[in-house]
């Protein structure tokens, strides 16, 4: 086993590396993708995960990855017949194979898109998968029902039970783990587009999504702007009865339908928008609370259900240093015109500005997390990648071999300059490269590097004159052999002509 994704778990033109395949081999690679989502047969799974699960929005993203079959097809067989070369004397490129077995863990929030999307990049890659669902059970001893129940993100306790059982065989491991994921809000924004795609990220699935934003961060003015939007946002989105809307979800047990409830119970915010609940239907209304504090119970884990946090900042500053008092979360939203400062001043698993959620839905852009939210990320040619060892190859000939005695003993001072010529070259590109940057400086540095990179200069440009005429001979040292070679050939041929019309002759 060489790959694990666990928990909740490009651009085509800018593919920069080869990989070799076979030929015909892209066509058990196309059957192979074809056969993971059969029509008749993905769509009998989606309803199974429906009735099972309870979270019919849990489709909307697992049909979604059929889509990314063409894409992939096209994609990959694009790159599989590329070659580069690094001189036209050496053959040098980048080898992908395949890494060995891959288990992938999938969760039961989103139970087909988790498992098929890291599966086609398996597939893609040419590597056998062991697919499992979700895991129910892990057994253990005390150590393990503690550190479960003290961590505040129960599923970096797994994380560290799965890496550490992987390390003792050196095994790879790729873990997408989650976290509470921030949504910093400021300045000038469209307040009800902002809710709009807040309450659709948020409550999507009851909250039960990774990537869903877990709390807000916002200023005074801008919660009380925003709580009236979202709740006229609920309505038309879900009625005045969500419960009886058929895309609001349920929770997914009853283990956690108690969990939010205590956490409900325990908060010292004020809920302004919903609160209801129903233990049998395991249901709990799309909910907003405010006034609460950085130490609130809500604050203190990820929540993964339809409960929206809102605190209140005084500046951009206070938001950034809030979020990187943190661990690092899987994802970051901004609502700003100022989304460039945020991103600068951060770090996550992905950012998205404006916007949430949607960015995991590209292909071209890698999805993973950073520290405590994941290891390595999948997606598009990203998790060709994660399976698949980039094996750096050279094929070279046996042309100017003459040259290679720099590198043979016995060393000598004449040598050692000859080596120097690349050193000499880099260093007048970078002096040069230098001086562009020096013009902000002021007139006595600009004056001083002027000196030193006219000397620069000229020491490179005695260097490629010399380079040059190493070149001229050796390509003339090499056509006179070619000539040599050909007389040669050609002598030879006519002598025996010569011999053959000589014997016929005295023969007759």
């Amino acid at each position: 086993m060489t790959r694990r994704f666990h928990g909740n778990h490009s651009h085509q033109s800018g593919w920069p590396h080869p990989y070799r395949l076979k030929a015909g081999s892209t066509k058990s690679v196309n059957q192979a993708l074809q056969m993971i989502v059969r029509p008749n047969g993905f769509i009998e799974a989606s309803d199974w995960s429906v009735l099972t699960n309870g979270t019919a929005n849990s489709c909307y993203f697992s049909i979604a990855a059929s889509g990314t079959l063409a894409s992939w097809s096209h994609f990959l067989f694009g790159i599989l017949s590329a070659a580069s070369q690094a001189t036209k004397l050496d053959d040098c490129f980048i080898r992908r194979e395949p890494l060995g077995v891959v288990l992938i863990i999938g969760p039961w929030n989103y139970p087909l898109q988790l498992l098929i999307l890291p599966l086609i990049s398996a597939i893609a890659a040419g590597i056998c998968a062991s697919v499992a669902g979700m895991v129910l059970r892990i057994n253990g001893g005390k150590p393990h029902r503690t550190s479960l129940r003290t961590d505040p993100n129960p599923r970096s306790a797994v994380a560290r039970s799965v890496v550490q059982a992987a390390s003792v065989h050196l095994t790879p491991v790729t873990l997408e783990l989650g976290g509470k994921c921030p949504c910093l809000i400021y300045g000038r924004i469209n307040i009800t587009a902002a809710a709009r795609r807040l309450v659709w990220a948020k409550y999507f699935n009851a909250g039960q999504s990774c990537v869903a934003p877990d709390y807000l961060l916002c200023t005074k003015a801008v919660r009380d702007a925003l709580v009236p939007a979202l709740r006229e946002i609920l309505e038309e989105f879900y009625g005045k009865e969500p419960k009886e809307s058929p895309d609001v979800s349920r929770i997914v047990s009853d283990r956690h339908w108690t969990r939010l409830m205590e956490l409900l119970k325990k908060t010292a915010g004020t809920v302004v928008v919903g609160g209801e609940a129903n233990r049998e239907d395991k249901y709990i209304a799309p909910t907003v609370v405010v006034d609460l504090q950085e130490d609130d119970a809500l604050m203190g884990q990820e929540i993964f259900g339809p409960i929206l946090p809102i605190l209140t900042v005084e500046t951009l500053e206070e938001g950034i240093a809030f979020i990187n008092r943190k661990e690092k979360p899987l994802a970051l939203y901004v609502f700003s015109d100022e989304s460039s400062t945020v991103m600068e001043n951060t770090s996550s698993g992905g950012f998205c500005s404006n916007d949430a959620i949607i960015h995991m839905t590209l292909p071209s852009l890698p999805f993973g997390g950073v520290g405590m939210s994941g290891w390595g990320s999948y997606h598009g040619r990203w998790g060709f990648e994660e399976f698949s060892h980039r094996r750096a190859c050279m094929l070279r000939g046996w042309a100017l071999e003459r040259l290679n005695g720099l590198r043979y003993p016995p060393y000598s001072s004449e040598k050692l300059k000859w080596l120097l010529i690349p050193s000499l070259l880099l260093s007048y590109f970078i002096q040069n490269d230098s001086r562009q940057a020096s013009k902000v400086g002021n007139n006595l540095q600009r004056s001083t590097f002027r000196r030193e990179s006219g000397l620069c200069r000229t020491v490179g440009v005695l260097v490629l004159l010399k380079s040059l005429i190493i070149i001229i001979i050796i390509v003339f040292s090499l056509s006179m052999r070619i000539v040599m070679f050909s007389a040669k050939i050609i002598t030879c041929r006519f002598l025996g002509q010569f011999l053959q019309s000589s014997r016929s002759s005295s023969k007759m």
